[in-house]
């Protein structure tokens, strides 16, 4: 199994609200890294963030549909699973990459232990290419920060529920946007990330930084930083990789 995981793939902007095709992120690499291990004619599914969410399921797909092309990644069919066709993850010996779209981790998980995706990924032997609560959710024990208004206060939140396994890596992603803001009147980093750290390690990426892994070797480009035991050390720079 190869996979990439990332903090945010790109393929779209918004315009008024309003999703618009556009190449992919090729900061660090990253649309020529993902080039490389690409199939020709590829089948591809998205295994959606929140299965309830049409409206958004459909635009990302639809952006996707335009964007793999432009970026010249090409594209036989794409699909996605939300609960209007929960079957379709049952031939995943057909899909040469599964897309694992970015959202709210905890309703991506609950819906990725519905679709037994774990136990499918098993003998899959295609590519997965992740962002955000997708890359999330790939480790093995998530790290699911707070993200709504209420749940870094709620005591019966749940910061870490298992994942895919893929992993043993605690991905944070957009670094860069959430370094600085608040939840719940506590600043992110600084009293949650940090607290929540203590026993842990987090590696927080900025959008443009990603890992690679390749038949059990895990690499990291771009700019990122470790968050362990309440402390937080930059370890990679952009335009740099090193070994995980």
């Amino acid at each position: 199994m190869k996979a990439m995981l990332t903090s945010s793939l790109g393929g779209a902007f918004k315009v008024n609200g309003t999703r618009v095709p556009s190449v992919l992120i090729q900061h660090n690499g990253l649309l020529d890294n993902l080039k490389s291990i690409w199939i020709q004619n590829a089948k591809v599914l998205i295994i959606c963030a929140d299965p309830t969410d049409y409206d958004k399921n459909d635009s990302v797909c639809a952006c996707l549909k335009e964007s793999f092309p432009m970026s010249g990644l090409s594209v036989s069919h794409i699909d996605k699973c939300d609960d209007r066709n929960l079957e379709v993850v049952e031939n995943l010996e057909d899909i040469d990459v599964l897309i694992l779209a970015g959202g709210h981790v905890p309703t991506q998980n609950r819906f990725m232990k519905q679709l037994r995706l774990k136990e499918r990924l098993l003998d899959y032997n295609g590519i997965i290419v992740a962002w955000s609560a997708g890359s999330m959710n790939c480790a093995d024990i998530v790290y699911a920060s707070p993200e709504f208004e209420g749940e870094a206060v709620d005591p019966l939140y749940e910061r870490w529920i298992t994942g895919l396994g893929i992993t043993n890596i605690n991905v944070f992603p957009h670094f860069q946007l959430l370094k600085d803001d608040y939840l719940d009147g506590l600043r992110i980093i600084e009293d949650i990330t940090f607290a929540d750290s203590v026993g842990h390690e987090i590696i927080a990426l900025n959008d443009g930084s990603y890992i690679m892994i390749d038949d059990g070797q895990t690499t990291l480009y771009g700019e990122a930083h470790m968050i362990k035991d309440g402390q937080q050390m930059q370890i990679c720079k952009d335009g740099e990789n090193i070994l995980l």
